[in-house]
């Protein structure tokens, strides 16, 4: 039997199947700051735009968790963002953490951050992808995005070099994110 989380965001009722969705590490969870401020993006969001972090990569949760907890305290205290600029990150542990979450405006690529979901795998892929069950786990959060009616069901899918002068998500991403359902060749 499914069970079903009801949300609500913007006055909107939402039914979540927490059944279809991939297990997704909380703020809690990885000890996350409480955000600055929070605002809200209009669901279904259209648009996906993949990342990394052009660091060293994690292959456990405590690892994992260390690194978004240090890339959180970057965007927050030196860049002074809200909060943690992606709405998910990706481990080499295969994990999925959140960082603002869904239907959330994150600060991961300007003049899209209101009308997009960033998902950040959490290593430096140019000349190496990350391992098969992060990408599957990053599929799998797209799809679940798509089934709660979060992400548009024909979402459009970008490298974040798509969108603004970069080179995340590292070449070997980014040809592998051009294989993956809803990715489109332009903005």
């Amino acid at each position: 039997m499914a069970k079903i989380l009801i949300a609500i965001c913007m006055g909107v009722i939402f039914a979540l199947s927490c059944d279809a969705c991939p297990g997704i590490k909380t703020r809690n969870n990885w000890g996350g700051r409480r955000s600055k401020s929070i605002e809200y993006q209009p669901v279904p969001v259209p648009n996906v735009i993949i990342h990394h972090t052009e660091s060293s990569p994690c292959n456990s949760f405590l690892t994992c968790s260390v690194k978004v907890a240090n890339i959180q305290d970057y965007h927050m205290t030196d860049l002074k963002w809200h909060d943690i600029g992606y709405n998910f990150l990706i481990g080499n542990d295969g994990n999925i953490y959140e960082g603002v979450g869904w239907n959330k405006v994150g600060a991961h690529a300007r003049g899209y951050n209101d009308k997009s979901i960033g998902v950040a795998f959490i290593g430096n892929f140019d000349a190496v992808l990350p391992p098969t069950s992060a990408l599957d786990a990053a599929q799998s959060l797209l799809r679940c995005g798509v089934e709660d009616g979060l992400l548009a069901k024909n979402y459009r899918l970008f490298g974040a070099r798509q969108v603004r002068d970069t080179g995340s998500p590292g070449l070997m991403l980014y040809n592998e994110i051009q294989n993956w359902d809803n990715w489109v060749a332009g903005p």
